[in-house]
């Protein structure tokens, strides 16, 4: 697999044609000439194709980077043509890939799609032969523990990593974006003579992230970030891990995953004035549909995805920092400092 397009190198970026500016003429008002030559250049690896990738993928195609390469070993499902938009009744029994590749290449023909359907994704050579010839890693809808390898191979190859899903009505992006500098406006600047700023953000490794601490925050600032939802999304994790990778489908593990989430809750210091106990509606909720994807909650998180993605490539602003969360239940979503 190559880096770049046919004929293009990292050391040779393709430039950008007349055509192309005229096709993103709107993006390169909003973020500039520069920051849509990134993109134009820009290699991003998408794991597995469900209802996040799916609307993560047509955003940052849309936007014009230079090349997508998707990997997803598994066939279109019936339960996929919900929030699948790339597949249709036909493409069950397909591999998902195989069945979306000509619709995601139909939305913008300057991207170049690759596809891949590899059942070893996690093997270490393929892995790590993936990686090093990519510019980001975008990895949806998996478990934690494989969440936190391809995140350290993405460390040691020096690529940024962002990790994103739906459980049900809820979801999460987290993002580890190493040591990522980006051009931001300066707030302190007078308004008559706006300026921008460079600025620079250090992440951590999701395994870091993960042993995040709350008692520093305040009272009115635990509560902004919604605790709540944040733990009942570690809790499906862990979920997963005590039982093979499997989610919740029904009321039966509501105990269970009461008892998981309240664990992490103690464990993570979030002042018990706030919350001493995640909701049980909460979890029930993420129980009975937790399994399930709902394609409203797979727009806002994939839109989300995809908005950072091209931000942290263009480095205009701020990306995320560097874990979000979003509660179809009431429609809100908050950002977490996760041990930054």
């Amino acid at each position: 697999m190559s880096v770049a397009n046919e004929g293009e190198s990292k050391d040779n970026p393709v430039q950008i044609t007349e055509d192309e500016a005229a096709l993103y003429d709107r993006q390169i008002r909003l973020w500039g000439l520069e920051a849509q030559q990134k993109m134009r250049n820009a290699t991003i690896l998408v794991a597995r194709l469900r209802g996040t990738a799916t609307e993560a993928i047509k955003n940052i195609v849309l936007a014009g980077i230079g090349k997508l390469v998707i990997v997803d070993s598994e066939d279109v499902q019936e339960e996929d043509l919900g929030a699948g938009f790339f597949f249709r009744d036909e493409d069950v029994g397909k591999k998902r890939v195989d069945a979306a590749k000509a619709r995601i290449e139909s939305l913008n023909p300057l991207v170049v799609v690759e596809t891949r359907h590899d059942t070893c994704f996690l093997d270490a050579e393929v892995l790590d032969t993936l990686v090093m010839n990519v510019d980001l890693v975008c990895v949806t809808d998996w478990d934690r523990e494989g969440l936190i390898k391809i995140n350290e191979v993405c460390r040691r190859f020096g690529k940024p990593f962002y990790a994103g899903g739906t459980f049900g009505l809820l979801g999460y992006i987290f993002c580890d974006l190493l040591k990522h500098d980006y051009i931001s406006p300066d707030r302190s600047a007078p308004k008559e003579a706006p300026k921008s700023v460079k600025a620079t953000a250090i992440y951590p490794p999701l395994h870091m992230a993960l042993r995040h601490r709350w008692s520093a925050l305040t009272k009115r600032q635990t509560k902004e970030l919604n605790p709540a939802v944040v733990h009942t999304v570690l809790a499906l994790w862990q979920y997963q891990v005590q039982h093979q990778g499997n989610l919740p489908d029904d009321q039966n593990a509501v105990p269970e995953l009461q008892e998981i989430a309240n664990s992490l809750l103690e464990a993570s210091d979030v002042t018990k004035q706030v919350l001493t106990t995640v909701p049980s509606e909460l979890i029930e909720s993420a129980c009975i549909s937790g399994s399930h994807e709902f394609s409203p909650v797979c727009a806002v998180v994939g839109g989300v995805l995809a908005q950072d993605i091209l931000k942290a490539l263009a480095a205009r602003e701020a990306p995320l920092a560097n874990f979000f969360t979003f509660d179809g239940n009431t429609g809100g979503g908050t950002v977490c400092r996760m041990n930054m």
